[in-house]
C-alpha cells in the first residue's frame, strides 16, 4: 500500500515536470575548441559525463565550482561561474542548461567554452583550473554613443580600477565587485567585474587589467554600454542599472559554524547539543551525552505527516486545476478558431480532426512514418481514410511554441492561399496533444537537398533559381497580396518543403506576427526564431518589420547560391562567416569565389548567378531602409535589364583575423531594465524595457 503510495507520488511529480519543461534558449556565446576530439565511450567522455551531471548540486552559494576527474590524457576538467548577483537556484539551473547546450553545439568537442548572461562553463583535457587556460575573448557593444565620451572613459577606468583591486581580494569562493560612479552631464555609469575564483590575487588583477586595458581594440570605447568575456575573468557596464546589490560576505572559517563543532582526541565533554567525537568525526550526542532524547521517533512520524500530506494535497489539486484550464483553454482555442469562418460552423468543424483518426493515419505515430523532428516536435506521414496523404506536426510538450503560437499557426495558414506556402488542412486538440495536419510534400524540406553534398548535384542553377524566386513571391504574398501583412519571423531552409516538380512552399507560421495594412512594423521582448537568419534590428532591439523578412530572405538566397549553411560555414582554415565571405568577395571582385562549385560550369550562368547574389547582398544590408521591398525582389529577379544599385555593408559583418583565438560565435541577447534612452536614438521606435543585444566582435590581435 505504501509503495503505491509513493509510486502515484512519483507519477504526479514526472507528470507535472513534464508539463512546465520549457525548451532551451539558445547560448550568447559559444565556443567549440581546437584541442581534438573525443571518441564515444571513451573514458575521457564518462569523465566528463560524471562531472557535467553533477554540476547543479556542485555549486556553492557563491556561484561557483571546479573539479578534475581522471588521469592523464583522459583528464576532464570544469570551471562553472554565475554572475555575482545570480540567486544559487537561478544559477544552477543556468549552468545545467549551458552544459546540455555546449554538449549539443560541440559534439565530441575536448575544449568548450559558452554561456549565457548569468552563468559560463568551460570544460577542457587540459589543466584549466587555477590558471588562465585558453584565450578567447568576446567584445559586446551597447549601440548607442556615450556623451563626451573622452571624459566618459576617464571616469569609467577609474570605476573599474577600483572594481578590479576589490574583486582581486576577494577570497578563494567569490572574486566579485559592483559599484557606479557619476559620470560627465550627471550620467551614472553602472559597472561589475569578475574573476573566476580559483585564480589568485595577482593572476585575477592582471586578467581583469588586461580586459580593460584592451578597450582601445574593443567597438564598446566611447559606447554607453559594453562587455568583455573572457574564460577566466570578465567586465561589463552600462548607463543604467543592471546587476542587484549583494552583500559580499567572507566566507566562514572551516569548522566553526555554530551548529557544527569538532572536538579532538584529548576533549572530553562539549557543549550541550552539539556534535562531539573522537578524531573529528561528527557524532549526534544527547543532553546527557549518552541516552538520545525521548519522543524523537514520535517526533518524526508526527513531522512527516505535516509535510508529506499537505504536499500530496497540493499536488493533486493542481493536477485537477490542471486538466480544469487543459479543456477551458480547448473549448476557447477551438471557439477563436472556429471564429475565422463566421458562422459557417460546418466549415470549422471540417478543420477539426479527431486524435483516433490522426493516430491512425499515423500508424500510431510509427518511427517508419516519421518525416523528420522540427523544432516543435516531430513530424509524420499520414494517409487519411480518404486515400489523401498528410504531413503531422506533433507539438512535443516542452516544444515552447504554447497556446498562442498554435493559435496563430492555425489562424494564418488557414487563411492563405499560395501556390509557394504550405497549405493547412486541419487540426486536433486532445488533452496534451496539439497537431497541425498539413498537406504532403514529397521531397522534404530544402535543407535536405541543398546540405547534403550527393543530393545537392539535384539542384542545378536553373532549381535554384526557380526555387529562389518562389521564395520570394511566397513573401511578397505574406507582406501585400493575403488580406493581412504577415511577417514571417522565421525564414530558413528547414522551413522551405520541395513538392514534386521542386517547387518551394514556404512553411512553419508559428512565430508569424499579423499587421494590418496600415501597420508597417512592430517591436517585442520576446525574441524568436533562428540565430543567424535573424535581420540585426530584431535581433538587436526586438524590431521587427518587413524589412526583417527581407533580411532573413537575403541570408537564405546566399546559402542556395554558394551550397553552405551559414551557421557552419566553412573555408578552409578561416573562421569567416558565411555573410562575411561573400561580402569581402563582393568588395574584391572575386564573387566567383563564393558561388558552389557546381554551377560555375557556364559562364554565361555564372553572370546570372553573380547578378542573384548582388541582390542577395541588397537584402542583408544593415540599414534598414537600404533593403528593398519583396516586390522589388520579385522584380530584380524576373528583370535581367534593371539596373541594381551598389550595397552597403551587411548586418553582422566580421573583420577577422585568423590566430589561435578561434572565435566561433552567437549572438548574444541581454535586456536592459531601461533602455528608452537607446530606444529614442535609434530610427525605428521602440518600447520602453526593449531589448537590448550587444554586437559581437573577436579579439583583434597584432
Amino acid at each position: 500500500m505504501v509503495s503505491q503510495k509513493w509510486l502515484l507520488f512519483l507519477f504526479l511529480h514526472i507528470h507535472l515536470h513534464v508539463i512546465i519543461l520549457a525548451q532551451l534558449p539558445d547560448l550568447r556565446y559559444s565556443f567549440c575548441g581546437d584541442n581534438g576530439n573525443y571518441s564515444e565511450n571513451s573514458a575521457y567522455q564518462k569523465n566528463l559525463n560524471t562531472l557535467l551531471s553533477s554540476l547543479p548540486s556542485k555549486i556553492d552559494k557563491y556561484g561557483f565550482y571546479n573539479a578534475s576527474i581522471g588521469q592523464n590524457s583522459d583528464r576532464a576538467s570544469v570551471i562553472v561561474l554565475c554572475r555575482g548577483d545570480v540567486e544559487l537556484e537561478e544559477c544552477r539551473s543556468c549552468v545545467n542548461n549551458v552544459a546540455r547546450k555546449l554538449v549539443q553545439l560541440c559534439p565530441n568537442q575536448k575544449e568548450v567554452f559558452g554561456g549565457y548572461d548569468g552563468c559560463m562553463l568551460q570544460y577542457s583535457n587540459r589543466s584549466i583550473i587555477g590558471t588562465a587556460s585558453f584565450s578567447v575573448r568576446y567584445y559586446f557593444k551597447n549601440p548607442a554613443n556615450a556623451s563626451k565620451p573622452e571624459e566618459f572613459n576617464q571616469e569609467l577606468i577609474k570605476l573599474l580600477e577600483n572594481l578590479r583591486d576589490d574583486a582581486a581580494k576577494g577570497g578563494p569562493l567569490r572574486k566579485y565587485a559592483s559599484g557606479n560612479v557619476t559620470g560627465p552631464n550627471s550620467q551614472i555609469i553602472y559597472a561589475l567585474v569578475q574573476c573566476t575564483p580559483d585564480l589568485d590575487r595577482q593572476t585575477c588583477f592582471n586578467c581583469l587589467t588586461d580586459a580593460y586595458g584592451n578597450m582601445p581594440d574593443c567597438p564598446c570605447k566611447g559606447k554607453r554600454g559594453g562587455r568583455i568575456i573572457g574564460t577566466s575573468c570578465n567586465v561589463r557596464y552600462e548607463s543604467s542599472r543592471f546587476f542587484e546589490n549583494v552583500a559580499l560576505e567572507t566566507p566562514p572559517p572551516a569548522g566553526n559554524d555554530n551548529k557544527t563543532v569538532p572536538i579532538g582526541r584529548d576533549d572530553k565533554t562539549a557543549p550541550t547539543g552539539v556534535f562531539a567525537g573522537n578524531d573529528n568525526k561528527m557524532v549526534p550526542i544527547g543532553r546527557d551525552d549518552k541516552i538520545a532524547p525521548t519522543g524523537k521517533d514520535d517526533k518524526t512520524a508526527r513531522t512527516v505527516t505535516i509535510i508529506v500530506v499537505p504536499t500530496v494535497t497540493i499536488i493533486i489539486l493542481i493536477i485537477c486545476l490542471s486538466v480544469i484550464l487543459m479543456r477551458r483553454r480547448k473549448r476557447k482555442l477551438v471557439k477563436e478558431i472556429r471564429s475565422i469562418h463566421g458562422d459557417d460552423i460546418s466549415t470549422a468543424e471540417s478543420l477539426q480532426y479527431d486524435f483516433s483518426t490522426i493516430r491512425a493515419a499515423t500508424d500510431n505515430f510509427s518511427n517508419a512514418n516519421k518525416l523528420g523532428q522540427g523544432g516543435f516536435g516531430p513530424v509524420y506521414k499520414g494517409k487519411l481514410p480518404n486515400g489523401q496523404e498528410v504531413a503531422v506536426k506533433r507539438l512535443s510538450a516542452d516544444s515552447g511554441q504554447g497556446d498562442l503560437e498554435f493559435k496563430n499557426e492555425v489562424l494564418l495558414v488557414a487563411r492563405l492561399q499560395h501556390r509557394n506556402l504550405v497549405r493547412l488542412l486541419g487540426f486536433c486538440l486532445d488533452g496534451t496533444e496539439r497537431l497541425l495536419v498539413y498537406e504532403f510534400v514529397p521531397n522534404a524540406s530544402l535543407d535536405h537537398f541543398l546540405f547534403d553534398s550527393v543530393k545537392r548535384r539535384q539542384l542545378d542553377w536553373e532549381r535554384r533559381s526557380k526555387i529562389i524566386g518562389g521564395i520570394a513571391k511566397g513573401i511578397l504574398y505574406l507582406h501585400e497580396d493575403s488580406r493581412l501583412r504577415i511577417i514571417h519571423r522565421d525564414l530558413k531552409a528547414s522551413n522551405v518543403l520541395l513538392d514534386a516538380e521542386m517547387n518551394p512552399k514556404i512553411s512553419d507560421f508559428g512565430m508569424a506576427r499579423l499587421f494590418t495594412m496600415d501597420e508597417t512594423q512592430g517591436s517585442t521582448n520576446r525574441i524568436v526564431g533562428t540565430y543567424g537568419y535573424m535581420a540585426p534590428e530584431y535581433a538587436m532591439h526586438g524590431q521587427f518589420s518587413v524589412k526583417s523578412d527581407v533580411f532573413s530572405f537575403g541570408i537564405l538566397a546566399l546559402e542556395i547560391l554558394s551550397g553552405q549553411r551559414n551557421t557552419s560555414f566553412g573555408n578552409g582554415e578561416s573562421v569567416e562567416d558565411l555573410l562575411s565571405y561573400a561580402w569581402s568577395n563582393w568588395r574584391k571582385g572575386t564573387t566567383i569565389n563564393f558561388i558552389d562549385p557546381m554551377l560555375r560550369e557556364s559562364s554565361g550562368l555564372v553572370r546570372d548567378i553573380m547578378r542573384c547574389i548582388h541582390i542577395a547582398l541588397l537584402c542583408v544590408q544593415e540599414n534598414v531602409a537600404d533593403r528593398p521591398t519583396m516586390a522589388a525582389i520579385v522584380l530584380m529577379l524576373s528583370s535581367l535589364s534593371m539596373s541594381l544599385p551598389v550595397p552597403s555593408g551587411p548586418g553582422y559583418y566580421m573583420h577577422n583575423n585568423i590566430s589561435a583565438e578561434m572565435s566561433l560565435m552567437q549572438e548574444y541577447n541581454t535586456r536592459m531594465s531601461d533602455s528608452s534612452e537607446l530606444a529614442k536614438s535609434r530610427s525605428i521606435g521602440s518600447s520602453r524595457n526593449e531589448v537590448l543585444i550587444s554586437e559581437l566582435y573577436p579579439r583583434q590581435h597584432p
